[in-house]
């Protein structure tokens, strides 16, 4: 199955007025592959599939300096409080972590290595490009708004809000469904794409692949693998997914520690 035309769906979600949006597709069909189109439609709203998540993602990019592995975890509870912490495991246990965590209202970041702490109001979204302000706008100059933000241009990001992703990157290359496999135990459906437009520019050449799996029952990214001329440089994993799992009591909660010192 290859893509036809560009999906610019990305923020097609009717919403209605002072309710909680829902899917606009609540399943994939059980005995059938679906289209790259409705695909990409049920990944729109992959997070309102869910009230709470909890994943743990390996990320292992491959360069001229070797494999390089970064341990990322996420908790998240909508309708607005997130967790993300990275860690290196190639340098150690102690205070090897960065922490990003919101409330909806402030951001707050931590880097343990170098004691730097960060406090500040969410971004505000570009106005005019969402909602109904935006109804006459073509597609792809509107922009996904989520139900419960995390840190933007990261893998957590594209993996649970894969609507950007599937617009602006996937949807620009030669995209197919090559079939079912399984990531962290779970079925997904396999999408290959080659040369997209819309990468960075050190990978902007003929011969750069992306291929995704995504879990067929959420619609979330589990696994992202891009390769230049057959050789892998970026495989990212999600290792345990855990859609309302249960969460702790302070899950949300953090101090920063005894000589921070703040940025802003």
């Amino acid at each position: 199955m290859t893509s036809t035309r560009p999906w610019d769906r990305a923020a097609d979600l009717p919403v209605p007025a002072g309710r909680r949006p829902r899917p606009e597709v609540v399943a994939l069909p059980p005995d059938e592959l679906p289209t790259l189109a409705d695909l990409f439609t049920f990944m729109r709203d992959a997070e309102l599939r869910f009230d709470a998540l909890r994943m743990r993602m390996e990320e292992h990019s491959f360069t001229t300096r070797g494999e390089h592995l970064v341990v990322i975890e996420v908790a998240l509870r909508h309708p607005r409080d997130a967790r993300v912490t990275t860690t290196e495991p190639h340098r150690g246990t102690a205070g090897n972590y960065e922490i990003w965590i919101s409330d909806g209202e402030t951001v707050r970041t931590y880097s343990a290595p170098h004691k730097l702490g960060t406090e500040r109001p969410v971004r505000r979204p570009v106005q005019g490009v969402t909602g109904r302000e935006a109804r006459d706008l073509p597609g792809t100059s509107r922009i996904y708004v989520p139900l419960t933000a995390l840190p933007m241009e990261t893998l957590p990001d594209t993996f649970v809000h894969p609507a950007g992703y599937c617009q602006n990157v996937l949807a620009t290359g030669d995209c197919r469904i090559l079939g079912l496999d399984k990531v962290a135990g779970r079925e997904t459906i396999a999408i290959e794409c080659d040369h997209p437009r819309t990468i960075e520019m050190a990978a902007d050449r003929p011969d750069f692949r992306i291929r995704v799996d995504v879990d067929r029952a959420e619609g979330v990214i589990l696994r992202l693998r891009e390769s230049i001329g057959g050789v892998p440089t970026r495989d990212a994993m999600v290792t345990d997914f855990g859609p309302d799992a249960p969460l702790s009591l302070n899950a949300f909660d953090f101090t920063f520690p005894t000589g921070t010192t703040m940025l802003f």
